[in-house]
């Protein structure tokens, strides 16, 4: 395959960005990561924040803009990112009490999703959705997700597919990826080991769903680092380069192993490149 660009979501280093932004940003560099995508921007400026990943040489490529904070301010959020040079940006999750499919907060989520995707065309930036493992739970029979993505046609929101989410949720992260190929400019590459306890949304919609709560796990739910866990890191990697991804994003919600985030971010983006060379 290809080089394919690594980008690393910056979730997951929130601590050391917090406490000195550009060193970090030039840690992730020196790492091996090409890009990065933002979870928050710890108070500098878009052209601070551009300055510095062109001194770096990091692609700014995306970033995670939760819906409240966009449609706060619609145009100055979204110029923001523009300013900083991403090429896409993604809505982290969505409220699945209220937001998604079956909610009754759905009709209005979608219809600022198609207001914030219409600001976002305005400087030519798809618009992305970053799942979780709710959005797999099922309504007759289909996931959430793609309804989600049955009712917001391909030029109004395009995927940004949650490789471990989605296993967790009961799909098969390489198929899924390839699902979506030609929608899916940005997959995530999460890894971990274990199973959660029940489905944490299993029961929700009073009933509406068709999921049930599993047993109790022999082996407790614990995010890791890419290649020390379940996924099959070079399998995911070949999707999403035929899925017509331009780069896939590590991330690590929370770090595990005894290290810290930083080294988990380490630990993961050379355990990708021992598995593509």
């Amino acid at each position: 395959m290809k080089k394919m660009p690594i980008g690393l979501q910056l979730y997951s280093v929130r601590d050391a960005m917090e406490k000195n932004f550009y060193g970090t940003l030039k840690e992730v560099k020196a790492m091996g990561y090409d890009a990065v995508e933002f979870a928050g921007l710890f108070g500098h400026t878009a052209a601070e924040i551009k300055e510095m990943c062109a001194d770096l040489g990091l692609d700014p490529i995306s970033a995670h803009v939760g819906r409240a904070v966009i449609m706060a301010d619609l145009e100055g959020v979204i110029k923001t990112y523009a300013d900083i040079g991403c090429r896409y940006i993604a809505l982290p999750w969505a409220d699945w009490k209220v937001e998604l499919p079956g909610a009754d907060g759905y009709e209005a989520f979608k219809e600022d999703v198609r207001k914030i995707s219409a600001e976002c065309k305005k400087y030519g930036i798809p618009l992305l959705y970053h799942n979780h493992d709710f959005e797999f739970v099922k309504i007759n029979g289909e996931n959430k997700l793609d309804i989600l993505y049955r009712d917001l046609p391909a030029d109004v929101l395009q995927t940004e597919i949650d490789t471990c989410w989605a296993r967790v949720g009961g799909e098969d992260p390489v198929a899924y990826v390839l699902k979506y190929s030609g929608r899916a400019p940005l997959v995530h590459l999460k890894d971990y080991v274990g199973e959660k306890s029940a489905h944490m949304y299993a029961l929700i919609d009073g009933g509406k769903t068709d999921d049930v709560a599993k047993e109790e796990p022999k082996v407790p739910f614990e995010l890791r680092p890419v290649g020390y866990g379940v996924q099959d890191v070079k399998a995911i990697m070949e999707a999403s380069e035929k899925a017509g991804a331009c780069c896939v994003i590590v991330e690590q919600d929370n770090p595990s192993m005894g290290k810290t985030s930083m080294e988990c971010a380490k630990m993961s983006i050379e355990s990708v490149k021992a598995a593509v060379k």
